[in-house]
């Protein structure tokens, strides 16, 4: 099957990356040149817009940062919309359920189906083809692509209601956002009482309080100080908004949630859109004057 991509960003190209590797002729765009051509070396074809690809690929997939971009690349004047040979769009970003039933809708309007289908798992998973895809859309045409997806990672069929995946990938992100905050308050608490953070850190996951944070996220970029884990501060931010926006909608409560959100505002002000979401802990330590630092003395 002749594949399209746009969007060759951190977690875009290692995807591209996967899909030449299993031999799907790939068409790619992006607005960096230079990204394209790294694509390139790699066997990939350069395309001159989103169109371009739709015209040479029957489906497409996209990688975008945000609801503006991947309204764009969707819908644009040179946007997929117009493509003539695309039969399917597959949209990897995290953009709300709102936004993509709104894609869908006018996508569907042209012939084009779409799958929504948010992935979960870092710049890690998408280079080792472990990411979780949360997909939704029409079943036939989620069972054409899945092989597809399969070689990303592990897709799960959410729904057939358009934007489903986009509410299960927000909630997802909720909790990770979650976790991150808790687990570093209490890190920085235990250092500020004078315990070891990297003894903290072993006994939390060997005990109750083990959460993915604790795991994966402390001792590969928090404790030895290194913050790249390989997501943006920026995008977290966009996430947790998102499922605030969705949970009001509904009319829910959002105490932890807004809680929640309103450290990661403050951890944007402080470290910066393009920071690494671990830093998240910064700001928690200077509130309380402490370093939480598991790097060997010496």
């Amino acid at each position: 099957m002749d594949l399209g991509f746009i969007g060759l960003g951190n977690m875009g190209l290692p995807i591209a990356t996967r899909l030449i590797e299993a031999g799907h002729p790939l068409v790619v765009f992006d607005t960096r040149p230079d990204i394209v051509a790294q694509a390139v070396d790699l066997g990939a074809q350069a395309a001159s817009s989103p169109r371009d690809v739709a015209d040479r690929a029957e489906t497409v997939l996209a990688s975008l940062p945000s609801v503006l971009a991947s309204r764009e690349v969707a819908l644009g004047t040179d946007g997929v919309i117009e493509g003539r040979r695309v039969e399917r769009f597959i949209d990897l970003s995290t953009v709300g359920s709102t936004a993509a039933q709104q894609i869908q809708t006018q996508l569907a309007q042209r012939g084009i189906a779409m799958l929504d289908s948010p992935v979960s798992g870092g710049v890690g998973g998408a280079a080792k083809g472990t990411l979780t895809l949360m997909v939704s859309g029409p079943r036939d045409q989620f069972e054409i692509v899945e092989p597809i997806l399969a070689r990303l990672g592990t897709p799960f069929f959410v729904d057939t209601k358009p934007g489903a995946g986009q509410t299960m990938k927000l909630v997802n992100n909720l909790l990770a956002a979650t976790a991150l905050a808790a687990t570093s308050e209490v890190v920085v608490m235990g250092v500020k009482a004078g315990l070891d953070p990297s003894v903290m850190i072993e006994v939390i996951n060997a005990g109750s309080g083990a959460t993915n944070a604790s795991r994966d996220k402390f001792p590969k970029s928090i404790l030895p100080r290194s913050f790249d884990y390989g997501f943006a501060t920026g995008l977290m931010v966009k996430d947790v908004r998102l499922y605030l926006e969705e949970a009001e909608a509904l009319g829910l409560p959002t105490e932890v949630a807004a809680a929640v959100g309103r450290l990661w505002e403050l951890v944007l002000r402080e470290e910066g859109p393009e920071s690494d979401f671990t830093t998240a802990i910064k700001p928690i330590e200077a509130a309380a004057g402490v370093i939480v630092d598991g790097r060997p003395s010496g």
